[in-house]
């Protein structure tokens, strides 16, 4: 297997003939509006360009995974950090097949995405060359994530290849908790940007947050969502400081943008 890390939490695994893209965010550099405007610098999205491998990297797409597309399903809310307007031009017009929870299936039909898969929370579906399982995600604390379109998370099985958990946009909540302990993903993504917005409580999970996550996955851990969005304070330098209070380096990876994972 091969984990190919776009930007934010963008990436594509590779397992043999399949090409499993996640959250197409697509978008040019400051193509889209700041998510915060007061508590934290009101730059345009994304922060930085894709990388200069990304097209070759996107040209092999078989499969699409999207986590989490909308609130109430009006279109001003999409959460185009997961899917932009580029992101949907690009699965419509290579007719790629996506993954979703049964409740964006409408929502992402509706802009001709071709929705091929739809997912209940803990109920496994077969998928090409494996088993797919959605995990709840909260998309913050508070009563800010019944405001933040909650998705989910998911759990791959693909023959002959290390299982994987993405983690989606959420906080720490005993959900994650039972992917990561009962699941036992071989390697467990997590987006670990600490995203707040203007108003409400945390988003994405706090560094502590993420600590707790890396102390309880069973295996390696893959740390994303970072330095792409002006609403995501935490740096990779910072995370990388705090795993090493924590004495958990050793079982953290931090990609940087166009970089690619081997894993075995």
């Amino acid at each position: 297997m091969k984990i190919h890390h776009l930007r934010n939490a963008t990436f594509v695994i590779e397992s043999g003939p399949n090409h499993i893209l996640i959250d197409p965010m697509l978008s040019g550099k400051g193509g889209l509006a700041p998510f915060a405007r007061f508590r934290h610098k009101p730059e345009h999205n994304p922060t930085v360009p894709l990388p200069e491998n990304a097209s070759q990297i996107l040209d092999k797409v078989t499969h699409c995974l999207i986590t989490h597309s909308r609130t109430f399903g009006i279109k001003a809310l999409q959460h185009t950090d997961h899917l932009d307007a580029p992101g949907e031009a690009f699965l419509r017009d290579n007719n790629i097949p996506v993954v979703c929870r049964e409740q964006d299936a409408a929502y992402l039909r509706k802009y001709g995405i071709n929705v091929g898969t739809t997912l209940s929370c803990w109920l496994p579906k077969q998928m090409p060359g494996g088993e797919i399982t959605a995990v709840p995600a909260q998309h913050g604390h508070g009563w800010i994530h019944h405001l933040m379109a909650n998705g989910v998370g998911f759990h791959l099985r693909l023959s002959g290849e290390p299982s994987i958990y993405v983690s989606g946009d959420t906080v720490y909540t005993k959900e994650v908790e039972r992917a990561l302990t009962e699941l036992r993903p071989d390697i467990a993504v997590v987006a670990a940007g600490s995203a707040t917005l203007d108003v409400g409580g945390p988003i994405l999970m706090p560094l502590e947050e993420i600590m707790t996550f890396v102390r309880s996955a069973p295996g390696k851990v893959i740390a994303n969502h970072l330095e792409a969005l002006n609403h995501c304070p935490t740096t990779r330098s910072q995370l990388r400081q705090t795993l090493e209070e924590n004495g958990l380096s050793s079982k953290t990876f931090i990609p940087d943008d166009g970089e690619t994972i081997e894993a075995d």
